[in-house]
């Protein structure tokens, strides 16, 4: 790729914001509302799919074995494509065209996810991961071509860029999540893919900033290429690598595509019986298991062509990708098992004072940094107005639509209360291990009052942000051990929903007997902010840590980020204990407490290692082969996105025949021992790197 000149840098630099160019911020917004979309949406995937197909806000009533293997599938795929996307953006559009095609493709993807039907969440899907395979390698690209002539200033580049990302998960899961719980499915979706769509519109109107970086490439010679690398070296393929890279790749991708179709569609595109009988291993087992082969053997015979030096160096990143794989299999539990543990199994009601502290807090936590990103807008703005007013004013759009939503979400949650209602029930008695218990059926549609029967007066609170007045008549329908309250959109809704599938109503009514205190339901993907959040918290210090004389190596910075993940697992583990074998969703419910500590720990463990991994991979490998090792660590990462939604898919079988607390304590182990196997690989790994620290 062609860099521009010296001076056009210096005319690049003129513009400056916090000391840096305002092009900078264009990115930091554009990675900003990609991040909002991507993490909005992925939120509220496994919700979605597994959520009851009847309900207040209905889903689709999949098995969570069937939704971590479709997540897990559109996961792995997501860091695949980001190899392609780099090629083609280096070989023929530029880095620039490269983000705004993968926009394009991505706002289109989110558009399809938003009309929730079968095929459009395929196409969608699809087309996300296709978007992403243009816009991630490259948006990174183009800031590393603004600061080629100032390398100094990169670091701190990339630190006001990565901020970007982590406001744009936030906000992005904070805001989608809470539309899409409170209103509807599609209103999330939808949200994630009008701010994918402002993204796109806000970049394409800020090129006059950037001239010629990122632009189309010029064909290069050898010694051109050698001039700009110093140790260039021709890495040449033989024939049979590239057989064996076809073939794996054919493996690899049929089989992250059959595992959804074969558990949803019962379609196979592989053999359900190859070599040896499938009672012993099924055929896509046995398929998979000799890609794994093939693609060893390729790795190693390419890896002992090098010279000593470079070959130990690579050995090295190898062992480091295989302990991010064992860390991404249950750092990804965050997508898949973690979000139906907090649905069904946390208890997530705050009432009182509580309620209060929360509300309190929550807005803080949402109000001051949506100010500070705002301020930076203003910065952008003076700075750039004049030359790309169009770009400015749609960021302007945008930040109007989120302090929007923001302060009515706040509102929403401030004036919700609880009420109690009363209504009519048939008590009757059941003896269960010899001891008999009176349970009450809630009259309805589907359990009348029958001859004979006597109905007796109950109560259930009921939480609305809607105000409600003693004595008015209400509507209720129970889902996951508590009554959600049906205004009248809803009620006839989820009427016609019960009449469609050719069911009695389970809509009970009721009186409001009394207002009772502020009272607040934490939506489910609330928690998911929490990653975020302790980024921001905790970054500074593990930065100065590194840079302290009491920075570990390189295999104990993983040690830790894999034992500490470990604990909150642990931590995990200990707080559902109390959860029975079997237990239905929402009858038992846990301390919050358990899945913020445990979220705190895993961002922990994540600090400690993922940004490692990638510096060392930069480190270790020469110039000349950066593009194939980063590759190779995409597909570790993807490798462990794919394990881990797939075995995140498991939770509801595992807690029906152990518990989940055992479910849970699977995920602490697996970390736990990697992290004290990679410790003790310590002098090993040293004397491969040969002096890099």
């Amino acid at each position: 790729m062609a860099t521009a000149s010296s001076t056009q840098h210096d005319e690049f630099f003129k513009s400056k914001v916090l000391g840096h160019p305002a092009g900078l911020f264009v990115l930091f917004f554009t990675e900003m509302w990609e991040r909002f979309s991507f993490y909005g949406m992925r939120v509220l995937l496994v919700n979605f799919l597994t959520m009851a197909a009847i309900g207040s806000n209905p889903g689709w009533e999949w098995s969570a074995s069937n939704a971590g293997a479709l997540f897990g599938t559109y996961a792995g795929l997501l860091y695949l494509t980001p190899i392609l996307g780099g090629v083609i953006a280096d070989k023929l559009t530029g880095y620039r065209w490269a983000v705004l095609i993968g926009c394009v493709i991505m706002t289109l993807g989110h558009a399809s996810m938003a009309i929730e039907t079968e095929l459009s969440l395929y196409m969608g899907l699809g087309l996300l991961v296709l978007g992403t395979g243009f816009f991630k390698p490259n948006i990174t690209s183009i800031i590393s071509e603004m600061y080629v002539y100032l390398p100094e200033k990169k670091d701190g580049a990339y630190t006001i860029f990565y901020m970007g990302v982590n406001a744009g998960s936030f906000f992005g899961m904070m805001l989608c999540g809470y539309l899409a719980e409170r209103v509807g499915w599609s209103w999330g979706f939808g949200l994630a893919g009008v701010f994918m769509l402002f993204g796109t519109v806000q970049f394409l109107l800020a090129k006059p900033l950037f001239g010629k970086i990122g632009a189309p490439p010029k064909r290069q010679t050898k010694e051109e290429k050698a001039n700009e690398v110093k140790d260039y070296k021709e890495n040449k393929f033989t024939s049979l690598d590239k057989i064996l890279i076809v073939v794996t790749s054919a493996i690899g991708l049929l089989y992250l595509i059959n595992d959804p179709t074969s558990k949803i569609g019962n379609i196979n595109l592989l053999p359900e019986e190859f070599l040896v009988s499938k009672d012993i291993l099924s055929g896509p087992l046995v398929v998979t298991l000799i890609g794994v082969a093939l693609f060893l053997f390729l790795v190693i015979g390419r890896i002992v062509r090098y010279e000593k030096v470079v070959r130990d160096r690579m050995i090295a990143v190898i062992i480091f990708a295989f302990f991010t794989v064992l860390f991404f299999i249950p750092f990804e539990q965050a997508a898949t098992s973690m979000v139906i543990f907090a649905r069904d199994y946390t208890d997530r009601v705050l009432t009182g004072n509580s309620a209060i502290i929360f509300n309190v807090v929550n807005t803080l936590l949402t109000v001051i940094p949506l100010m500070i990103i705002t301020w930076v807008l203003y910065l952008l703005n003076k700075k750039s107005f004049a030359r790309i007013p169009g770009s400015n004013i749609v960021l302007a759009i945008c930040f109007t639509v989120v302090w929007g939503i923001v302060i009515w979400m706040l509102a929403q949650d401030f004036s919700t209360k609880a009420y109690e209602v009363q209504y009519e029930a048939v008590a009757i008695e059941e003896t269960v291990d010899g001891e008999t218990k009176t349970i009450y059926e809630a009259i309805s549609a589907s359990r009348p009052l029958e001859a004979g029967e006597t109905a007796v007066t109950r109560s259930f609170d009921l939480t609305s942000s809607d105000e409600l007045n003693v004595g008015q008549n209400v509507a209720a329908h129970l889902e996951l051990g508590k009554y959600q309250y049906l205004d009248e959109v809803k009620k006839e809704d989820l009427a016609l929903d019960y009449q469609e599938e050719g069911l009695q109503s389970q809509i009970v009514e009721g009186t409001v007997t009394e207002v009772k205190d502020n009272e607040v339901e934490i939506t489910v993907s609330w928690f998911s902010i929490l990653n975020s959040f302790f980024i921001i918290a905790f970054a500074s210090f593990f930065s100065k840590w590194w840079e302290s004389k009491y920075n570990p190596s390189a295999a104990f910075k993983y040690g830790l980020g894999l034992i500490v993940m470990g604990i909150g697992f642990a931590v995990l583990a200990f707080g559902s204990s109390i959860i029975p074998q079997g237990a239905e969703a929402g009858v038992v419910r846990v301390s919050m407490i358990w899945l913020i500590l445990a979220y705190l720990f895993h961002t922990l463990g994540e600090l400690c290692l993922s940004p490692v991994g990638l510096s060392y991979v930069s480190k270790l490998v020469p110039a000349r082969m950066i593009a194939l090792m980063f590759g190779m660590w995409y597909l570790a990462i993807a490798i462990g996105n794919k394990v881990a939604a797939s075995m995140g898919g498991m939770v509801d079988q595992i807690q029906d025949e152990y518990s989940m607390s055992t479910f849970f304590l699977i995920f602490a182990a697996i970390p736990i021992v990697a992290g004290l196997l990679v410790s003790a690989l310590h002098p090993l790994l040293k004397k491969l790197m040969h002096g890099v620290k």
